[in-house]
């Protein structure tokens, strides 16, 4: 017999896992991210955020969470900006290939 196709859920974790994955190894190839933990961090949050951080994040611990979410805040890219910052400056002559009906 053949294997079932992966169920939503299932499809989803591999999905996070995967991007936690790469996220955190863009991080150490950019030195972000190494061998020594030479710092505390501290801090009072809600519990029902950090529960749902983990699971949105599929982690179990709050290193693994503050890793992963520091990497990304640290490794995002600035597209939002740059994009709202081009407001205004395509030609309003441009032809965009896009027809009505």
């Amino acid at each position: 017999m053949g294997t079932q196709p992966p169920t939503a859920p299932e499809s989803e974790a591999k999905v996070a896992l995967a991007r936690n994955k790469l996220v955190l190894e863009q991080a150490k190839a950019v030195g972000l991210l190494g061998t020594a933990k030479n710092t505390r961090l501290s801090g009072r949050v809600p519990s029902e955020l950090i529960e749902a951080a983990k699971k949105r994040a599929r982690v179990t611990s709050d290193t693994e969470l503050l890793e992963l979410a520091l990497s990304r805040l640290a490794l995002e890219d600035d597209f939002g900006p740059r994009l709202v910052g081009r407001k205004g400056r395509i030609p309003t002559d441009i032809d965009l290939g896009i027809r009505s009906l």
